[in-house]
């Protein structure tokens, strides 16, 4: 399930370059005015039975359609902390490019982190990598995960996996797409077994690169076709 507390965004960093909502060739693209949207209050409706409509035991990712840290929305942001303490049985999940916002506006409770609170900071190369992650593993968050999404680059993440539970990977979706070398992806998949994380290789991207050869993904077969070659790396429990 999907929750967009608010919408519309702006680039942050290279792997925004051609965003599948917002990049030059999006639906969305140019909606970078910030504006809550209708379904800001969603978790914490309830029916004529004094009962929540949206039922616990739930995975909610959070503004997968924009951004949570985002400046503009810190004052709703104190809404939503509330929010989520109010759900405890619901898990939010969040990836954000400006996981050096972190701490603005913060819960006073806060303390180590929310048990239902799973963070993901993304990054796309090396540069980021570097710059975001130890900052990400500097505060105090309960449950964290890497996203190279999209990866644009090789990627040395071993500097930082002890400090997180699990790494997902991406290539770029869309017709101007950068090229996702399978070489990259095995090379994190590695990292991971070494420092006995698990790994979720989550989708090609358009242009996937394996072997030498470049070849275009459809769109709707990206998912299946990184999840046939069977690298994910799992510990039984549901990958995000």
């Amino acid at each position: 399930m999907n929750w967009e507390p608010w919408t519309g965004c702006y680039q942050k960093s290279a792997g925004c370059d051609n965003c599948y909502f917002y990049g030059p060739n999006a639906k969305r693209y140019g909606q970078n005015n910030i504006t809550k949207t209708d379904k800001f209050d969603w978790p914490i409706r309830k029916n004529k039975k004094d009962e929540y409509n949206i039922k616990g035991g739930k995975i909610l990712a959070t503004c997968f359609a924009t951004d949570f840290f985002l400046p503009e929305a810190d004052e709703w942001r104190k809404e939503v902390w509330a929010m989520i303490k109010e759900r405890q049985n619901i898990d939010f999940l969040f990836i954000t490019k400006r996981i050096d916002r972190f701490m603005v506006g913060l819960p006073e409770d806060w303390g180590e982190g929310y048990d239902n609170v799973n963070i993901g900071c993304t990054v796309e190369n090396q540069e980021l990598a570097d710059y975001r992650l130890p900052l990400f593993l500097s505060y105090p968050i309960k449950r964290r995960f890497i996203a190279c999404s999209p990866i644009l680059e090789r990627i040395d993440l071993s500097p930082y996996l002890n400090g997180v539970d699990h790494v997902t990977v991406s290539g770029e979706n869309g017709r101007d797409g950068r090229v996702c070398d399978y070489e990259w992806i095995l090379d994190i998949r590695n990292q991971c077994e070494k420092a006995q994380k698990t790994f979720w290789f989550k989708s090609t991207g358009t242009y996937f690169k394996r072997e030498g050869i470049v070849e275009k993904i459809n769109p709707f077969k990206q998912g299946s076709t990184a999840k046939e070659l069977a690298i994910d790396i799992s510990d039984g429990k549901k990958l995000f």
